[in-house]
């Protein structure tokens, strides 16, 4: 399954077209991300969004809005008028959240149907309490209580 999430900041704002037959709606912009190391230079990839999701892409996003990305990754080849051919990645998305205290608070707090209310992208795994455990009834032959089982913090179930 190819899904990606990636955070990134619009770097050109998105363009609006229409497909050929003036059906469908299809916007594009570029995005920009930090390289792995510390030296490495951003990296630019284009985002292409189709239908009721391009429409709100050019109404709500502009040049400089940081936002989270939800889609498919495809490489692209390209023939360069050089002699060569070259690869492109390419976004196609299918959510796009946008990056700012008022939207992430709305987006952690927001009802299970709307678009965006999930989990956090990266968190810790939940704190789960001891179990607590009831005083052993009184009764004449003491034997100690059995010891609670610890729970299982691993997602792996082998």
């Amino acid at each position: 399954m190819n899904n990606c999430i990636l955070m990134a900041e619009i770097i050109q704002s998105p363009q609006l077209r229409y497909t050929s037959d003036n059906q469908t709606a299809l916007s594009e912009f570029t995005v920009q991300f930090p390289g792995i190391k510390a030296t490495d230079p951003p990296s630019q990839m284009k985002v292409v969004g189709w239908g009721n999701l391009a429409q709100e892409i050019q109404e709500r996003y502009k040049e400089g809005d940081r936002v989270l990305l939800i889609g498919r990754i495809n490489m692209n080849t390209i023939d360069r008028p050089e002699g060569f051919k070259e690869k492109r990645a390419e976004m196609t998305a299918q959510r796009i959240q946008a990056l700012d205290a008022a939207s992430l608070n709305e987006a952690f707090t927001a009802s299970p149907a709307a678009p965006m209310a999930a989990a956090p992208v990266a968190s810790a795994p939940p704190a789960v309490a001891a179990p607590v455990s009831a005083p052993p009834p009184a009764t004449s032959s003491a034997s100690p209580p059995a010891p609670a089982e610890e729970p299982d913090y691993d997602d792996i179930p082998f």
